[in-house]
């Protein structure tokens, strides 16, 4: 009987993977649902024997069985777009069932807890600050020394927290770990409270992300004996974007208004309930076991560049040909995952502008695309790698809308909590208006924007409110207590000086 793999992650689901799964049962072979290999653009996927085909859809079904379907993609771990990465966090992708615990073990699964649980606390402390492994969610602030500040507090009780609240636009990484590999990232937090101490985890999903909820609930009934003493629980959010701040997480955690706290304090010497803990981001807590497996900090230090080391699961989206995720070291230049890995765009037309770092990142434009993937290279272009979402737009792309939306988007999710953030988007959006509005002549640049019309209402030149608004993002960037209101300025900033045409 013909053995089919077809995986059950989400976007899968999404485009036809439980219909396509249906038809083979129907023609008779054994179908097992794998995690995604990351080839977005070819789901549903099949497999068999190894060999891909894809896009499929139940009508291709005799074909494929046949051996004669046009949507054969040849041996799917030799495709140029799985054969150029280096996998370290998604090694299992598209290759193990989500929740078997003989898949995990079988690819080298538990090997960092096993290890890691054989030393003192203080050297796997050492260890993952020696392979220079950083947060991934956006900040990039080492994990090691995090740790470390939670290890050497004193407290009665400690806790480690997933920050799993993905609300980046362009970013599906955490996601597909949550869905594919989840026992990988309780592994990961098991390893970080045997280092630091602690008693309880807690892993913090939006509410949007039905699937991973289930299969993270799952695996910790699965896993429970083997992390024991740790005890892991997931807490479902409700979808504020603010949350994915590391404060702003742990008071809806406790079951407050999901607003920013000032720090100091810092959540590593107070944190949940008032405790010591550790919060890191899904792709931190997953590297952690590859970081303590043979092989060590040593090996993962090894890859990348500068003070940016090891792996980043890159996620492309928005108008590329070629989306999904693609894992690499650092120091790949932004052109080679635009064009090379990505394809250039869906539609064909030129590149104008891509967005790292989620809906908050810098637009970066085809000029710049000799920048490597690296978190100082980046600061130094005044850019952020964030959580390594990566969308593109074609040229049909307005600017000037895009820094509005921004501020927009600002304005609507802010929690409120400091007058930067709250009052400077709102005003921003006025601005942008004013500045649009303040064309000499020729045709009214924003007439598909109603709300828009009759926005300039001061005696102030274009040029002037250019500067005003100029001045508003340095005072947004510098004062606002978190990232939301502190990196708004850079899509702003960045759309400003790269097409100041789109803004008239």
């Amino acid at each position: 009987m013909t053995l089919v793999r077809i995986s059950d992650d989400a976007l899968a689901l999404a485009c036809g993977a439980d219909a396509v799964a249906a038809a083979f049962v129907a023609a008779g072979c054994t179908v097992e649902r794998t995690s995604s290999w990351g080839m977005h653009w070819l789901e549903p996927l099949v497999e068999i024997a190894g060999q891909g085909f894809g896009p499929a859809t139940p009508a291709d079904v005799a074909a494929i069985l046949a051996g004669t379907s046009e949507k054969a993609i040849g041996e799917i771990a030799a495709h140029p777009f799985i054969a150029g990465q280096q996998r370290l966090t998604f090694a299992r992708a598209g290759r193990t069932r989500p929740l078997s615990l003989d898949d995990y073990a079988a690819t080298g699964g538990w090997t960092g807890l096993d290890r890691a649980r054989s030393l003192p606390p203080a050297q796997v402390v050492s260890e993952v600050t020696a392979s220079g492994l950083r947060g991934r969610g956006g900040a990039g602030f080492p994990a090691g020394i995090k740790w470390q500040t939670v290890a050497q507090a004193q407290a009665p009780r400690k806790y480690v927290v997933c920050n799993a609240d993905e609300g980046d636009s362009g970013t599906f990484a955490d996601r597909m770990l949550m869905e594919g590999d989840p026992i990988q990232l309780l592994e990961g937090m098991a390893i970080a409270a045997h280092a630091t101490g602690a008693q309880r985890g807690y892993i913090y999903v939006r509410s949007e992300y039905p699937h991973a909820i289930a299969k993270l609930r799952a695996a910790i009934d699965l896993a429970a004996a083997k992390l024991a003493p740790f005890v892991v629980e997931v807490r479902v959010g409700a979808g504020a974007y603010v949350c994915g701040e590391e404060t702003s997480l742990l008071n809806s955690l406790e079951g407050k208004r999901g607003e920013v706290r000032a720090k100091p304090p810092l959540p590593a010497l107070q944190g949940l309930f008032g405790c010591p803990t550790v919060v890191n981001n899904v792709l931190t807590l997953a590297a952690v076991p590859h970081v303590l497996a043979s092989g060590g900090a040593a090996a993962y230090a090894a890859l990348g560049m500068g003070r940016s080391k090891g792996t980043m699961p890159v996620q492309l989206a928005g108008n590329v040909r070629h989306g999904g995720l693609f894992e690499v070291a650092f120091g790949i230049t932004l052109g080679e995952l635009v064009n090379e890995i990505g394809g250039g765009t869906a539609s064909g037309r030129p590149v104008k502008a891509v967005q790292v770092g989620g809906p908050l990142g810098a637009y970066i434009p085809p000029s710049r695309f000799d920048l490597p993937f690296d978190y100082e290279a980046f600061a130094a272009a005044e850019a952020l790698i964030g959580h390594a979402g990566v969308v593109v737009f074609d040229d049909t792309a307005h600017m000037g809308h895009m820094a509005r939306f921004a501020m927009e988007f600002c304005a609507a999710e802010s929690c409120g909590k400091c007058t930067p953030c709250r009052i400077g988007s709102t005003r921003g959006v006025e601005l942008i208006d004013r500045i649009a509005r303040g064309s000499a002549s020729g045709p009214d640049p924003v007439e598909n924007l109603p709300q828009m019309r009759n926005a300039r209402k001061s005696g102030r030149s274009r040029a002037e409110d250019v500067a005003l608004l100029e001045d508003l993002c340095e005072t947004m960037r510098f004062g606002s207590l978190c990232a939301l209101g502190g990196f708004t300025p850079y899509p702003v900033l960045s759309a400003l000086k790269h097409w100041p045409d789109d803004f008239a």
